[in-house]
């Protein structure tokens, strides 16, 4: 048996100083909470390697509200020991003999940091674990997230349904593409076939993405115009304030080709996703058409019954088309007519409001040409 490493020559814990740093550099970490903590939140590019399972950990808690400390510690080294000790300790030493330069964490960077780390030292690998661990880092970067979108100026790129905002965002200098953070387009239609990530994820992904921009220069961030929510996923505070309050760029597109952009990305390209998704073409074409159906079903309400009823017949006849005869582009007139009949008005109305704030409104060339030679962006 090796002897235990004494605490004081063990790696000195990874404080919230160095943190920043830590996430810039992408510093290899794995996560060492059980997998439903895993699950609510985590970091980019993090690796849940347990040190307990999900069951071993509610015993354990159980334990502890009812006994104290010490008998749930003397539990946790009755479950994890022997082959189930080994097995865990060799997936820990796999990863960090890939990543050498690797860190850990648990919740508070409490008694599973150290016990972990001290496992690991057993075995002849000394790593450091994250000065109170994920809540910790979890905090820096809510406080990192709102200090950021304060710091650094922003303009807020607009547009009509359709209009390619997404499209032109990287032919900017410094974007950041909400919707690709959030997985989701955030129109009712823009719900993508994988899930969203967690809200804490979301944050954390934009927190960190806003450390990066911010680390080449203060110059302005172009984000795309969103709601609060996009998706199921809710903007923090103080970036809906920020895009309220930053100039606009409008950008602009005929009818026809936004008809065809939408068809492209929500029809298109939709139904090879959904192809790649199921077993068979038959399921994804259900699955394709299902999908349609309940994005119209989302906003029945705001579309008022007669409206959502002509735009089911649509879609339905759309369907049947695609269905009987392999043809696409019937789609074209339920598209066709939500632009007209729902977010065109809706649009126009909420751009009304925020006039005052539209500095530069043209296609996407002459937008890019503007940002680009407009002193007035980089002050």
């Amino acid at each position: 048996m090796p002897l235990k490493v004494i605490e004081s020559l063990l790696p000195k814990p990874i404080k919230a100083a160095d943190f920043d740093d830590l996430l810039l550099h992408q510093r290899p970490m794995f996560d060492v909470r059980a997998p439903i903590e895993f699950d609510r939140g985590a970091f980019p590019n993090v690796v849940n390697l347990p040190l307990m399972s999900d069951d071993e950990r509610e015993q354990i808690g159980t334990c502890y509200k009812q006994q104290g400390q010490t008998a749930a510690i003397d539990l946790g080294h009755q479950l994890v020991h022997g082959t189930t000790k080994s097995n865990r300790v060799k997936k820990w030493l796999d990863f960090v003999n890939e990543h050498p330069d690797a860190v850990l964490y648990c919740f508070r960077g409490g008694l599973r940091s150290k016990l972990s780390q001290q496992w690991l030292a057993d075995a002849g690998i000394g790593i450091p674990f994250l000065e109170g661990g994920y809540k910790a880092l979890r905090m820096h970067l809510i406080t990192r997230l709102d200090q950021l979108v304060e710091e650094i100026p922003a303009f807020v790129l607009s547009g009509r349904t359709g209009t390619g905002k997404t499209e032109i965002l990287p032919l900017f200098d410094r974007t950041i593409d909400l919707e690709g953070i959030a997985k989701h387009r955030g129109s009712s239609f823009g719900k993508y076939i994988e899930e969203q990530p967690s809200q804490i994820n979301f944050e954390n992904n934009l927190a960190i993405t806003l450390m990066q921009r911010r680390r080449t220069n203060n110059e302005p961030i172009i984000y795309e115009d969103e709601s609060r929510l996009v998706g199921c996923r809710l903007l923090p505070l103080s970036l809906q304030a920020k895009l309220k309050s930053s100039p606009i760029m409008v950008l602009t597109d005929d009818f026809d080709a936004r008809v065809e952009r939408i068809f492209d990305e929500y029809v298109v390209k939709a139904i090879e996703a959904w192809k790649h998704e199921m077993v068979s073409p038959e399921d994804a074409f259900l699955a394709f058409g299902d999908s349609l159906l309940q994005s119209l079903h989302r906003i029945k309400k705001r579309l008022g019954s007669e409206s959502h009823a002509h735009l089911v017949k649509l879609l339905e006849l759309a369907l049947n088309q695609q269905s009987e005869q392999k043809y696409l582009d019937l789609h074209k007139d339920w598209i066709a007519y939500l632009l007209i009949h729902y977010y065109d008005p809706m649009y126009d109305y909420q751009l009304s409001l925020k006039q005052d704030r539209v500095v530069m409104q043209g296609n996407s060339s002459e937008l890019v040409h503007w940002y680009k030679t407009n002193n007035t962006l980089h002050t």
